[in-house]
């Protein structure tokens, strides 16, 4: 007798942990049923995807979406709305939003705000802070919750643990694998005299290597004493991945699209709109973090997707705020890299589906396989687009990359079987729900 699905994606090149070919994917419930040749099976929703590579869902671990706060930028429903825009099916945002999301109360009114406003599915780093450590073991565990972040050098947000012993702290406490901005502030304190008046090419020498490596070994020698697991954020630098490749017992690395991409040089053409911290640099560094994901001592991809106005970044630098939008056009612009041959498209899933699932213990995501969510995002390898300020979502308006030709693109966007996405349309109304984690189920 004939299976009977609810969807079934038909004719694509599935890619997946096991490689990749042709194979249909059958989806009962909002899960994946079956897998494989499906051509006697029906369903209320056949999708063709002859031509198109049927992707897990990709999944961007660090997104800043401004709500509670200066929703004037971005809110949680325009941010996932450009993520699943892009192809994203699920974001893990940050604490420095306001109030900070320092507390059950705080996380809890996050994951109400986002169910079923949200497009795309969800979870929260919650802040650790010197006054909340002792919090922590509940904390990290909350529904919603994606564990615990700690800013060691100022950025955007009033979040900040500077000092060894605070960190030490928090990681005495942590169970999860904790996520932390690795930046001196003390050195950042003692150079903000560097910082030229007007010049946004200052930046990368106000916030130098020295700042990134020195804070990036510090935590580290702290992590090992109090035996905890860290996700070391957005590596900037070549030493960092140096030095990275012998501390991956402990110690998972991210890297962006942004750091990828973009060289100190584009200051000239984009001025402060490629202002980030820690910073874009010289194309050394740039080469040294492809070296990083080449060697596989880069875990995953984040966006650091960080929007500010025009209005804002228009700002005489230093009061220009540092952060770009970048949810939207990860998928995208690392296609391009896959096109160009810098990385594979296996690679490219392992870090941003397959990855993301095994560092932080996600349920049911981050692979094609039956049981688990059906969350997929299809692309077309071979189409060329050129990204437009035009076409980003976030409520900001623009991008960094709006000009670039790009070969691969994003078609179609999949949330638990929904179909929320198709050929650059939401396609239904939001259904967002929070991520679920084994530490905390």
């Amino acid at each position: 007798m004939a299976r009977t699905f609810d969807l079934i994606l038909k004719g694509g090149t599935l890619v997946n942990h096991d490689g990749e070919g042709l194979r249909d994917v059958g989806v009962t419930g909002g899960r994946i049923d079956e897998i494989g040749d499906l051509s006697r099976a029906s369903a209320g929703e056949v999708i063709d995807c002859r031509g198109l590579h049927i992707l897990p869902g990709v999944i961007d671990s660090q997104v800043h979406f401004r709500e509670p706060g200066p929703v004037h930028k971005e809110d949680l429903e325009t941010g996932s709305r450009a993520a699943v825009l892009g192809g994203v099916t699920a974001v893990f945002e940050m604490p420095n939003t306001n109030p900070l999301t320092v507390s059950a109360e705080t996380l809890a009114d996050k994951v109400k705000r986002g169910r079923h406003r949200m497009h795309c599915d969800f979870a929260f780093w919650a802040g650790g802070t010197h006054e909340n450590a002792k919090d922590i073991p509940e904390l990290e565990r909350l529904p919603g919750a994606a564990g615990i972040k700690v800013f060691m050098g100022s950025s955007t947000g009033s979040l900040l643990v500077e000092d060894d012993p605070g960190v030490a702290a928090i990681l005495a406490q942590t169970r999860r694998r904790a996520a932390f901005h690795s930046e001196d502030e003390y050195r950042l304190e003692e150079r903000k005299h560097l910082r030229v008046k007007g010049d946004p090419r200052s930046h990368h020498v106000w916030r130098d290597v020295t700042t990134a490596l020195q804070c990036t070994q510090r935590l580290v020698r702290i992590a090992r004493a109090q035996r905890a697991k860290i996700h070391v954020l957005h590596i900037s630098t070549a030493e960092e991945m140096v030095f990275l490749k012998d501390h991956k017992d402990v110690a998972s690395v991210e890297v962006t699209p942004h750091h990828l991409t973009l060289d100190a040089s584009a200051y000239d053409v984009i001025g402060a709109k490629l202002q980030m911290n820690p910073p874009v640099r010289e194309l050394h560094h740039q080469a040294g973090i492809w070296r990083g994901v080449e060697q596989g001592i880069a875990d995953i991809l984040g966006s650091d997707h960080a929007p500010h106005t025009l209005e804002e970044k228009a700002k005489p630098y230093p009061e220009s705020p540092s952060g770009m939008p970048g949810v939207q056009t990860l998928t995208p612009l690392m296609l391009d890299h896959v096109h160009a041959g810098r990385l594979t498209l296996a690679r490219f899933v392992d870090m941003t589906s397959a990855g993301p699932a095994r560092l932080f213990g996600i349920a049911n995501k981050g692979r094609i396989a039956a049981g688990y969510d059906a969350d997929f995002t299809i692309v077309d390898l071979k189409r060329v687009e050129t990204i437009r300020d035009s076409w980003i979502a976030s409520r900001c308006g623009w991008t960094p990359y709006d000009g670039k030709r790009v070969t691969g693109w994003p078609v179609g966007t999949f949330i638990r079987g929904a179909r929320v996405m198709w050929d650059g349309e939401l396609v239904s109304p939001a259904r967002g729900e929070a991520v679920r984690f084994h530490d905390a189920l």
